[in-house]
């Protein structure tokens, strides 16, 4: 992706986290860029396409947060439970860029309400996350089924989602959300290996 698209992608999370996307005005996204609108027209094509190729980036950022391991230790090979929790709660940091992703994730689920063209994206990257974390889950339990995996992965994603929403909000402190999201991996792999 060339710098300048990057750029875009950038400043366009920057401002629908800040004033959600019905707030989102090219000109106003023109120059947090530091860009045309013409610039923003050709690589995006409409607002649309703008706003679908956003949630690929947020998705694709998130990706990276959630697996970057300057933070914290490498996860022990022998310890896949671990890997689960981490990859989890990564979603849960304070940081500018977890914030930024969040609330503008929420912001163009929300829309997707209303705007179907974002429905197959969402749904897209949704999956993957899912697909991602059944993933971790088989590896931490390898008796369970892919269908119990599968299950736990989306009760797990979908509380992240809304403790994230909580938190951001400011009506559940962050580590009370964290100490809730534990809480749930263990009961997902207790009730995978029960």
């Amino acid at each position: 992706m060339s710098d300048r698209r990057t750029e875009i992608l950038k400043a366009a999370t920057r401002v629908i986290a800040r004033r959600g996307v019905r707030g989102l005005r090219v000109g106003e996204l023109a120059a947090e860029a530091g860009v045309s609108a013409s610039l923003i027209y050709y690589h995006f094509t409409d607002r649309a396409g703008l706003l679908r190729r956003t949630l690929e980036f947020i998705s694709d950022r998130a990706d990276h947060y959630t697996a970057d391991e300057e933070e914290e230790p490498a996860p022990r090979a022998d310890d896949p439970r671990a890997d689960l929790e981490r990859s989890l709660l990564r979603e849960l940091q304070d940081s500018p860029e977890v914030r930024e992703n969040s609330t503008a994730w929420g912001e163009l689920r929300a829309t997707a309400v209303f705007e179907p063209s974002l429905r197959e994206e969402l749904a897209r990257t949704t999956h993957t996350w899912v697909h991602d974390i059944a993933e971790l889950l088989a590896r931490a339990d390898p008796a369970g089924t892919a269908p119990a995996h599968a299950a736990a992965a989306e009760r797990l994603t979908t509380l992240v989602e809304g403790l994230s929403v909580r938190w951001l909000s400011g009506s559940l402190p962050l580590d009370h959300a964290r100490r809730l999201l534990r809480t749930a991996v263990d009961t997902e792999l207790r009730r995978e290996i029960d």
